[in-house]
């Protein structure tokens, strides 16, 4: 069965309008800051973040690493989580591949660590060779169908829209801050920093 021409314009207008209330339900305007009842906080940089007190939990982010191993989010409990949303193919994700590593490495002593969702890779081989291009040690969840993407962010939360999108938990596992654009040094560090300093 096919749609007509009429219908077919019909229904990607819906769900164009559609994705654009997603999107404007979690961002900001112009201001400073904004806040709706969706409890985020979203400021003229991007950077959407939740109060501690109404943060909620990531759903299942496990399964196997781009170096074959197994790897549960879970396990990282007591830890800031930094979880970043990446493929080989996308020029973004290479641009803020650098900042990524150079501050991972520097707050990994602090208890910050960093996962990869590495998505739409249909094999593991240009993914493999990015994160050696870019001396990326920290692992990376091997999500080629966006499954973990899916599933793991509950309805309601600051789940990763886009490709690059970046995710921080934190020592609870809580959905504390996230971005849906690549990331500089400093913009990264502004969404880990408040983290490192809750106790």
């Amino acid at each position: 069965m096919s749609l007509s021409r009429a219908s077919r314009a019909a229904l990607l207008t819906a769900v164009t309008a559609a994705g654009g209330l997603v999107l404007s339900a979690c961002g900001g305007g112009n201001d400073s800051a904004s806040k709706g009842t969706s409890n985020f906080v979203t400021d003229t940089g991007g950077i959407s973040t939740v109060e501690a007190g109404q943060r909620r939990a990531t759903g299942k982010l496990a399964g196997e690493t781009l170096d074959g191993k197994q790897l549960d989010v879970a396990d990282l409990k007591g830890k800031i989580v930094v979880m970043n949303v990446w493929g080989s193919w996308c020029p973004p994700c290479r641009a803020e591949a650098p900042h990524f590593v150079k501050v991972s490495n520097e707050l990994k002593p602090k208890g910050v660590e960093f996962v990869g969702i590495n998505t739409r890779d249909q094999n593991k081989g240009p993914a493999i060779a990015f994160e050696k291009d870019y001396g990326v040690e920290y692992p990376s969840l091997y999500d080629p169908a966006g499954k973990l993407i899916v599933n793991g962010f509950p309805k309601g939360t600051l789940a990763p829209q886009a490709i690059p999108s970046t995710v921080v938990l934190d020592r609870e596992g809580k959905i504390a801050a996230r971005s849906l654009m690549a990331l500089n040094e400093e913009q990264l560090r502004k969404m880990i920093d408040p983290l490192i300093a809750e106790k």
